[in-house]
């Protein structure tokens, strides 16, 4: 009995240190080479996610306002993630609300909700990377608030070479590393799903180098002082001139950020910028000590962009780069996203940016399934990606997973294999009209679960400038019909809701059932399932859902006017109207130059789309102007584009806002870019804003401006601007083929002064010639056929500033007009070294 007991004992021990092992094995390591990896088996790691920003600042300010609990609100957000099947997390902590002076802890609400929010990822298995030091303000876009933190006494600057500040950061990060998380009872060092730590956010180095060193080694010291013993990393490309200080830091690896279209434009980025996107250039590959440090993104976006393309693109880039960590920033709370307030360059939500959202979820496999440093193919097709900008459409299509950010003709490599499929639209697999992401996963043979997301409409742009009392996005709950061509479910398979207070229950013919936001149990008909919601699949349960409600019922018509038609010529006005009910109806009332007035219906093409055909006869020389009239079926009215409620046709009723179109003659110009009405959306390369100027000037007619671009420094080489033109021409599509030549009225302060000009298409190919300008205005004239293929400018510029200027297209291709899309200028600094000046007038197309 005895000898039993005592092996019994022994075999226990054995046990107990083979689960701590285990349990001490979950974590990450940096190799000699700079390689991340698991403790557990020594493979390569990857992570790729978001930032979210809930329990600090105006994120967590803006969700109470609105009634929501900061609890459930992260809740639901995490459950997003999740289903976007995102594996990493990563933040920089507002210190500024969390400490004194001192830099003593506070334990208060807002390390409370991220000690909540670190336990809500665990529940998903999302990595965390904690950095404890942001330096920020609490405020923006508010103002900041005193609060009495070491940060806000000493600031960024201060903060980096400050003995009294170094001594409160030391004090802060060694009582930060050694609270305890009260939701799960851990250290964020016992913590496993806490990966690692980054020092700080964005550290701006100033003074002596040796300074730097010192407060980076002092800061990691006491770190470690707390017992961590897990990676450590430290930004290297907020300070670029810092970087051999840096890197002689006692640190595992290095973090950068990537910004490729710059931002806050203040308008959404139209054209294609994936030439922003085609490489991820390191310049600190020459110092010995970074060769051998692992390399992660604290920070990306593509700011100002809507377009779902950019993310798997960047993805592949990092990897090429050799990064092993990367997260977008930021994530939108829900409760938040209608407005897009938090961050007027971002936006990005499942429920409120599905495609972009879906695209994120692309990304993700990209990063994940293709290997280190692998050398970049600049196809646009590679692996089991495709990117198509013209589409607007990332996509990724294996035998298991299919996933799709818009409508796709693309044929699933396997149906019967399929496990996995997200989309937004249609494909060969999902017919469906509705304007949410949606997600299919196969749980068993004959047995799938789908999640329906409700209808996203973009009513204004979400870039512009942004406030509470603003909707950007509206949310429509609809009952939609849906087609599911699964070879496993067959055709006349079941659906019944999962979700709570979701009492659905069909049966599908032919594949074909209606369908309203939720989640769906779908199973092939005579077979049996015992599923039930609280069913646990992955980092889920079958009958979660998460989705905001629908938005206001009003009624309300976003549509782009051209801004010039051909004459003679029928057009289209496309309009997206939601909250039109199936009685109403809805008309374009029309007049002309010669006082020729038409009312034209809209007719329903697809789910809030809506046509009405201008016939050739109304489109005469001169301005086309219309209103958008909505008729409710109680009698009232809604006018647009003022959004003006009332009969427009009464006695006392004001004239209202029209839409405009100005309709051309046969062999007028086609103009690409006028100063005055298209200046203020350019992208401009301006290097060096102290010396170098855009102004806008008028000459003979001071209702006419000019632009002019000034070089006054000759430390820089040019300076430019680029300008998206494509939607601009695109009502006079069918007169393309019949220009030849491109026309610019230019002047210069010297005589011979030279300028680059050219055209940019879809493929992002640019296609340029030079120009010499002389003192007066002139009209040069270019034939489009003596356009070369040269290297763009790329813009905005990316941030970090060290990434590349300029882009060439590898692939091979003739100039089309059709195809081209936006224009780009260039003036250079002159041989004879005397500031330089080019006003330009117009720039315009004739036959």
């Amino acid at each position: 009995m005895f000898k039993f007991l005592r092996f019994s004992i022994f075999t226990t021990l054995i046990f107990l240190v083979f689960v701590s092992n285990a349990q001490n094995k979950q974590g990450i390591y940096v190799d000699s080479k700079g390689v991340i990896r698991w403790e557990k088996d020594n493979k390569e790691a990857a992570f790729f996610g978001v930032n979210y920003t809930a329990p600090f600042a105006y994120g967590n300010r803006a969700i109470k306002r609105m009634g929501v609990e900061p609890e459930q609100a992260i809740k639901d957000d995490v459950y997003h993630l999740s289903r976007l099947g995102l594996d990493a997390f990563r933040v920089h902590v507002w210190d500024t609300e969390i400490s004194d002076a001192q830099g003593n802890l506070i334990d208060n609400e807002h390390l409370r909700l991220f000690d909540f929010l670190v336990a809500e990822l665990k529940k998903r298995k999302i990595k965390i990377l904690i950095t404890p030091i942001a330096f920020w303000g609490n405020g923006y876009p508010e103002k900041d608030e005193n609060t009495g933190s070491f940060s806000s006494k000493y600031g960024k600057q201060k903060a980096l070479v400050n003995e009294d500040a170094f001594k409160a950061q030391e004090n802060y990060l060694k009582q930060f590393f050694k609270h305890k998380n009260p939701y799960t009872g851990l250290t964020y060092q016992q913590d496993v799903d806490v990966l690692a730590t980054e020092v700080n956010n964005e550290p701006q180095h100033s003074g002596p180098k040796e300074r730097t060193t010192e407060y980076v080694n002092r800061m990691v010291a006491v770190i470690k002082s707390s017992g961590w013993t897990k990676p450590i990393f430290y930004n290297i490309s907020e300070s670029p001139k810092y970087a051999d200080a840096v890197v002689k830091a006692n640190v595992q690896g290095h973090s950068f950020q990537w910004y490729p279209t710059g931002l806050v434009a203040g308008h959404t980025l139209q054209g294609n910028y994936l030439p922003n996107v085609s490489k991820y250039e390191i310049p600190f590959d020459s110092i010995p000590e970074f060769k051998n440090r692992a390399k992660v993104v604290y920070e990306f976006d593509a700011g100002d962009v809507m377009a779902p393309i950019m993310y798997p693109a960047m993805a592949r880039s990092f990897r090429a780069a050799g990064f092993q960590w990367a997260t977008q920033f930021a994530y939108d709370p829900m409760a938040t996203a209608y407005a897009n307030t938090e961050y007027q360059t971002h936006y990005l939500n499942l429920a409120y940016t599905p495609s972009k959202a879906i695209s994120l979820l692309i990304a993700s496999k990209v990063f994940h399934n293709t290997k280190l440093l692998d050398a970049i193919n600049n196809g646009n097709t590679f692996g089991f990606f495709n990117i198509d900008y013209e589409n607007s459409l990332s996509e990724m299509n294996t035998e298991q997973e299919f996933y799709y950010t818009n409508n796709t003709l693309s044929k699933p490599l396997s149906s019967k294999k399929l496990i996995h499929l997200a989309g937004v639209g249609s494909s060969k697999i999902v017919a469906y009209e509705g304007k949410g992401a949606y997600f299919l996963d196969k749980i068993s043979a004959g047995v799938w679960r789908l999640e329906v997301m409700p209808d996203a409409i973009q009513i204004r742009d979400p870039f512009a400038k942004a406030s509470p009392e603003k909707e950007v996005t509206r949310i429509n709950w609809a009952d939609l019909p849906m087609d599911i061509n699964l070879p496993d479910l067959g055709s006349n398979f079941t659906v019944k809701g999962l979700n709570q207070e979701n009492k659905y229950s069909a049966k599908a013919n032919s594949g074909n059932f209606n369908i309203s936001p939720g989640t769906y149990l779908l199973v092939k008909q005579n077979q049996k399932t015992n599923l039930v919601a609280h069913y646990k699949f992955g980092n889920i349960l079958l009958g979660e859902y998460v989705a905001p409600k629908s938005s206001a019922e009003d009624v309300f018509v976003k549509h782009q006017a051209y801004e010039t038609v051909s004459q003679g010529v029928a057009f289209k006005v496309n309009t997206e109207i939601v909250g039109l009910q199936a009685k109403d109806s809805a008309f374009v009332q029309l007049s002309n130059s010669y006082n020729r007035w038409k009312t034209v219906p809209l007719i329903k093409t697809k789910e809030y789309n809506y046509v009405a055909e201008i016939p050739a006869n109304l489109v005469e020389a001169g301005l086309v102007k219309y209103q958008v009239i909505v008729k409710k079926a109680n009698g009232d009215y809604v006018t647009f584009p003022a959004n003006k409620k009332g009969n427009p046709y009464a006695w006392d009723s004001l004239e209202s806002p029209y839409y405009q179109t100005y309709v051309a003659k046969k062999g007028s110009i086609l103009e690409i870019f006028n100063p005055y009405t298209h200046g203020k959306k350019i992208d401009v390369y301006n290097p060096n804003w102290e010396n170098n100027r855009i102004d806008y000037t008028s000459d003979e007619n001071p209702k006419a401006l000019n632009i002019k671009l000034s070089m006054n420094s000759l430390n820089n080489n040019s300076m430019g601007f680029q300008h998206f033109f494509r939607e601009e021409i695109s009502g006079r599509a069918s007169e393309m083929n019949s220009f030849k030549t491109l026309v610019i009225k230019v002047k210069s302060n010297l005589e011979n002064a030279k300028m680059k000009i050219g055209l940019i298409d879809t493929d992002a190919n640019f296609f340029s010639t030079d120009i010499l300008i002389g003192k007066d205005f002139k009209l040069i004239e270019i034939p489009l056929n003596s356009l070369k293929a040269d290297a763009q400018l790329i813009l905005p510029r990316p941030y970090p500033g060290f990434l590349p200027l300029y882009y060439q297209s590898l692939k091979q291709s003739s100039f089309q007009l059709n195809k081209a899309e936006k224009l780009e200028v260039r003036v250079s600094k002159n041989e004879t070294d005397k500031p330089i000046s080019i006003e330009i007038a117009s720039i315009y197309l004739i036959n």
